[in-house]
């Protein structure tokens, strides 16, 4: 009885305390709501939110609340969060419990999980950038959706190879039924109304922008396949659009190294009138700018290569006037460690500068708008008995086929917690709103 006293009066404040106007767009390549001026952020990955907010397998609501409220006292407004994994529980690397078992067939605990998440972020005056696919193996992603459509059984990197992956998915953007499949599935997320707040999604102020899915990728050189590809992105972007006129949306895209290093492809995608602002993502290690075994010294040449990345993207951005988010970015734990005890020097360096960068943007009413590190994994408790992560286990900000705390930032990482609490409060002298000036270059 208790449970639903408390739903009926989140309901009661969401439905009278927000209002769409409150809905985020672009002006002048900056991000407003109308009501206040130009607004930059700092956020984070919380790609497990829904799990959480559900009631069944996996779900923690105390937690749930425990984490947004430590967020939101360090200056973070802003959360990408994966909408669901789809295929069957049990594959290792997956993370689960999943949001759609088969096509059309929902796990309605962790849509109704999606829901208190968005009414709780509501109440907090947070956002959430909701991404609908995925190109990787985590969540299910491109070869679920291309075993669905009888392509085979979908590949498992961790079993069959990197190689074998990405030769496997890069048939998805040529797989008429596959796109079928997941274009109905966005129609069903993005078309929903929320239980708790029975407002509709499209009307919803918590959610930031919808996200055609993380790190899309065509996964060939292949003119035919690229040109493929960027179509899907346009016809995904148009449809989520077709659906919800009011919030934005953006591709998830990780920049020119998603998109087979061909920044001409990057930009013809992004150039698509649907697709509202601009993403990146940026991982040092995995792209060779920083050794496991030195770290430290590697971090003058990390940070290098990223204010390369960041400016290369920028005039692309310069000429389209859109916002660039860089929402992806992580840097390993001092020494390489997983231990959530060990020392991050070196990645309070490296956030730093980044950090710096937002600030000057702001500063400046650039187009350099938002990052969300990866990732955020709060009071997650490690399990100590594998590396990577289990069902029972705590989740944390690393998914499930990586070892689990190298990129997370926990609730004990004081000195991380110091440089984004820093941060923030330098974005945000007034809650994160700038005025909106004529844009810069």
């Amino acid at each position: 009885m208790r449970h639903k006293l408390i739903t009926f009066i989140m309901a009661v404040f969401m439905v009278c305390g927000c209002n769409s106007s409150d809905i985020i767009y672009v002006k002048n390549g900056m991000f407003t709501d109308g009501n206040r001026g130009g607004q930059y952020f700092i956020g984070t990955n919380f790609w497990y939110g829904a799990i959480l907010g559900s009631e069944g397998e996996g779900g923690d609501r105390a937690r749930l609340a425990e984490e947004l409220d430590a967020l939101k006292s360090i200056g973070i407004s802003n959360l990408r969060v994966l909408v669901g994994g789809d295929g069957p529980d049990g594959i290792p690397t997956r993370v689960s419990p999943t949001l759609q078992k088969e096509p059309g067939v929902y796990n309605d605990t962790i849509f109704r999980g999606l829901d208190f998440l968005l009414a709780e972020m509501g109440r907090r005056d947070m956002k959430a950038v909701l991404y609908l696919n995925n190109s990787w193996e985590w969540s299910g992603g491109y070869g679920m959706y291309l075993e669905w459509a009888g392509a085979g059984k979908a590949v498992i990197p961790a079993v069959d190879g990197y190689p074998a992956y990405m030769e496997s998915v890069s048939g998805f953007v040529t797989d008429e039924k596959a796109k079928a499949l997941f274009a109905e599935h966005v129609k069903t997320v993005v078309s929903r109304t929320n239980t708790v707040t029975g407002k509709a999604y499209k009307d919803d102020p918590a959610i930031f922008s919808w996200q055609i899915g993380n790190e899309p990728r065509c996964f060939s050189s292949d003119p035919v396949v690229k040109a493929a590809f960027a179509d899907w992105m346009w016809s995904m972007a148009s449809l989520i659009k077709s659906i919800d006129p009011n919030h934005l949306v953006s591709s998830g895209s990780e920049g020119v190294w998603g998109c087979e290093g061909d920044m001409a492809l990057f930009e013809k995608i992004h150039s698509c009138p649907d697709i509202d602002y601009m993403n990146i993502h940026i991982w040092p290690y995995n792209w060779g700018w920083a050794k496991a075994g030195s770290l430290e010294e590697d971090l003058p040449y990390a940070v290098a290569k990223t204010g390369e990345y960041i400016d290369l993207h920028l005039e692309v951005a310069r000429r389209y006037g859109k916002p660039v988010v860089l929402e992806e970015f992580g840097f390993p734990r001092d020494g390489f460690s997983f231990s959530k005890s060990s020392s991050v020097k070196a990645r309070d360096k490296y956030y730093s500068y980044i950090f710096d960068r937002v600030v000057e943007s702001a500063n400046e009413g650039g187009l350099f708008a938002g990052v969300n590190f990866w990732g955020w994994g709060g009071s997650a408790v490690q399990s100590g008995t594998d590396v990577y992560w289990r069902p029972g286990d705590d989740y944390c900000g690393d998914p499930a086929q990586e070892p689990q705390g190298l990129n997370s930032v926990y609730s004990d990482d004081l000195s991380t917690l110091a440089v984004i609490r820093n941060a923030a409060s330098r974005l945000a002298p007034s809650g994160g709103k700038y005025s909106v000036p004529s844009q810069k270059n």
